[in-house]
């Protein structure tokens, strides 16, 4: 990998880090998309998974990608190489899939945008690696085994990054974190569709700034 290249993922893989917990957002509408990124920012949150679930992601990607520079703006399940031309070409600086996909992880690596491959048994990290993934989405967490399971997977793999995803709330947050291999988690408890629709953008900023707050005393008392 090109030392350009690397340091760009590297700072996406930062950036990452640094929030914690990811956003994972289903947008009903494209109109919805500044409102909820607003209510993000104001909540201490500037960035967010949009999911292609919706005919809605690719449109509010390139939307928000073009008008906040400043936040971390992503793509998920991202399933096909052709999907991730779309987004990447829609500014996405980071892609999401919900399995492993080597020609997706290649197709990223090759346009030097951090890319998060879905895995859930031993093989399927090891897939991930080899295909030249530098951070693994665990997924779908809870239904996998959650913490205990992550933990155990991180005993052969102790130099892999992870951000579990699938099952997270506020109430199991913070253990996660608590996995040193845990680089953020990804969660929607905080940007449910419901509010969302119903324009409740207030209560979403309110659930998100309380996300915040549990990652900062995770990782205080981590």
């Amino acid at each position: 990998m090109p030392a350009d290249q690397g340091n760009r993922v590297a700072r996406s893989i930062a950036r990452v880090g640094d929030l914690g917990i990811l956003p994972v957002v289903e947008l009903p509408e494209v109109k919805h998309a500044e409102p909820l990124l607003e209510a993000l920012c104001a909540a201490g949150l500037p960035g967010a998974e949009i999911t292609l679930r919706t005919t809605a992601g690719l449109a509010a990607i390139r939307l928000l990608a073009e008008a906040y520079p400043t936040a971390l703006i992503g793509a998920g399940t991202v399933r096909t190489t052709e999907d991730a031309a779309r987004v990447i070409d829609a500014g996405a600086q980071f892609v999401v899939s919900p399995g492993t996909d080597p020609d997706v992880v290649a197709f990223c690596c090759e346009r030097e945008v951090l890319v998060m491959p879905g895995v859930c048994t031993p093989t399927e990290i090891q897939a991930g690696l080899r295909a030249g993934a530098p951070l693994l989405k665990f997924f779908p967490a809870e239904p996998s085994g959650g913490v205990p399971f992550l933990k155990a997977l991180c005993g052969p793999f102790r130099d892999v990054g992870f951000v579990p995803t699938g099952g997270i709330n506020k109430d199991n947050l913070a253990s996660y974190l608590k996995v040193p291999q845990v680089i953020a988690c990804g969660g929607s408890w905080m940007v449910p569709p419901a509010l969302i629709a119903d324009g409740d953008f207030d209560r979403i900023q309110a659930l998100s700034a309380a996300a915040v707050r549990l990652v900062a005393e995770a990782r205080r008392d981590g």
